[in-house]
């Protein structure tokens, strides 16, 4: 994991050896991995998290290890992969057991719960944010991976659980209008800060979305941004019955009240959802295999012909005009 064979080496050996459990790892005494031929494709993905973007200087070091796997994990699903590994990269102001030893062992719980081992990476020393960078690789039968670039007209667009509760719960932690209006509701305050520092990666559909989707991607920087870069892709427009959109009770109540907006919602990121293009014949599948691993799959529109960006409707299908699509890192 480095070459350096002093404090690094002592980190390294401290907090991050026993979550090298895979024999490629090697204990993490060489500089490289063997991630183990098996005759499927291998799926790469790579995602950072930097503290004050992705994640705030106040979150917990747990939710943090947590948030940095499985942000990496939610692409592997939206590929219909099955999790084979990671490395990671620590860029770390100091080696403070009281923030690392938490970190680690939510790494380690993480890379058991979803049977994905700590393969080797580096640690650095930095005197700026905090930088977590993972890059997670999964199986797919040969040929089988479901990229963006498959949505027809006539498909339907399925998501996953539900959407913009991140968005909520990081106005709740930075003190905006949601957390003015939940005071007194601590349970539903609590539920959205959870969506945001601990996404839910719906490994548990991975089989199905590849069995059934012709298209999928998942939702990181907002739906109405997201569903937009899949169907420039797949050279195709989309519509969207914003009513069907599924909202936690949390989320709809906030709506209700005018707290919060659709658009927000829409245009938040962090859901880390599965978004997919089903053929219609089957939806209804890909909607059971949802049911039976207990995870929620809702139809919200269709995939139309065309290379506009795709239409959000409301209840009078009238079409809502969002001002941002997307979360931007720059």
């Amino acid at each position: 994991m480095a070459n350096n064979p002093s404090a690094e080496d002592s980190l390294i050996a401290r907090y991050f050896k026993p979550l090298a459990t895979d024999p490629g790892a090697f204990g993490l005494v060489d500089d490289a991995a063997v991630l183990a031929a098996s005759g499927d494709d291998i799926v790469v993905t790579t995602d950072a998290i930097v503290e004050g973007v992705h994640y705030l200087a106040t979150d917990p070091p747990d939710t943090v290890a947590r948030k940095a796997l499985r942000v990496n994990l939610s692409d592997l699903a939206a590929k219909g992969a099955a999790p084979a590994g990671f490395v990671l990269t620590l860029a770390l102001r100091s080696k403070d057991d009281s923030w690392l030893r938490p970190f680690a062992d939510s790494l380690g719980e993480d890379a058991r719960t979803f049977a994905c081992p700590l393969l080797g990476g580096d640690t650095v020393s930095t005197p700026g944010p905090q930088m977590i960078s993972i890059t997670a690789f999964g199986r797919v039968p040969k040929g089988r991976m479901v990229g963006r670039t498959g949505a027809r007209p006539g498909d339907r667009i399925l998501v996953t659980g539900t959407i913009g509760d991140a968005a909520l719960g990081l106005d709740v932690l930075t003190g905006g209008t949601a957390a003015r209006a939940l005071t007194s509701d601590p349970v539903a305050r609590d539920a959205l800060v959870s969506r945001y520092r601990i996404p839910q990666p719906r490994n548990a559909v991975a089989q199905a979305v590849r069995d059934h989707a012709s298209a999928a991607m998942d939702v990181s920087d907002g739906l109405a941004g997201d569903l937009t870069k899949l169907c420039a892709a797949s050279s195709v427009s989309a519509t969207v019955d914003v009513t069907r959109v599924p909202l936690s009770a949390a989320a709809a109540g906030l709506i209700g009240r005018n707290v919060s907006c659709v658009e927000t919602l829409l245009a938040g990121g962090d859901d880390y959802e599965v978004l997919c293009t089903v053929p219609p014949a089957q939806c209804d599948a890909l909607i059971a295999a949802g049911q039976a691993a207990g995870v929620a799959v809702t139809i919200i529109g269709t995939i139309v012909a065309g290379h506009e960006r795709p239409r959000f409707l409301d209840g009078q299908g009238q079409e809502l005009v969002l001002k941002r699509l997307s979360y931007s890192h720059f």
